[in-house]
């Protein structure tokens, strides 16, 4: 129970900091909030998002308070950091996927484990069919997906135009010889955060 206060008490405290008139992240040197070319709205969007996906990441792992950075610009999330394993990696970019309001993701998150070169050169073959039949298929935009396997796990992100064109992806995906599991953070156009300068 004293944990549970303590890390509740360090989760508020890490989310709750106060910025002055300059940051540092992943940019480095942020700029005078007045000369950020993001709209009010956007920023404290973007904000309330960078704290929904670190509140996240904290309940799934509390190690990632300290092992993962996020940042996030006009809906772009950018991860950094280090963790055990590509599965690990891949099921933060899941959560970061499924942020409201999310337009993108860039992992730059990088692994602390040793390679197998037999395993990812399966994961890459599989990566590499399903790109190929994506490419091909004229009822899909191959262009909106990022596909990253581990394990023989195929997950994929990306912007559906429709959810037949989903369905489509995912379909595919499970067609594939030797695939053991499809995870798909696939979100509809009209679902996203459009907006307009």
């Amino acid at each position: 129970m004293k944990s549970k206060i303590i890390f509740i008490i360090l989760l508020f405290l890490t989310f709750t900091g106060c910025v002055g008139l300059s940051s540092k992240g992943i940019f480095g040197t942020g700029v005078s909030l007045a000369l950020d070319p993001r709209s009010l709205g956007t920023q404290i969007d973007d904000s309330v998002m960078q704290k929904n996906l670190g509140t996240r990441l904290a309940l799934r792992d509390k190690s990632y308070l300290l092992t993962v950075n996020t940042k996030v610009l006009d809906g772009r999330i950018f991860l950094t950091g280090k963790v055990n394993d590509p599965e690990e990696k891949l099921q933060i970019t899941k959560l970061a996927w499924e942020t409201k309001g999310v337009r993108s993701v860039k992992n730059d998150i990088k692994l602390k484990e040793e390679f197998s070169f037999k395993q990812s050169a399966k994961d890459l073959l599989i990566t590499s069919q399903l790109r190929t039949i994506l490419i091909f298929n004229k009822k899909i935009k191959a262009t909106n997906y990022q596909i990253d396997t581990y394990k023989k796990k195929i997950f994929i992100y990306g912007i559906s135009f429709t959810e037949e064109e989903r369905q489509e992806v995912i379909n595919e995906a499970k067609e594939i010889l030797d695939v053991k599991d499809v995870i798909a953070s696939i979100v509809l156009v009209e679902d996203l955060r459009i907006q307009k300068n």
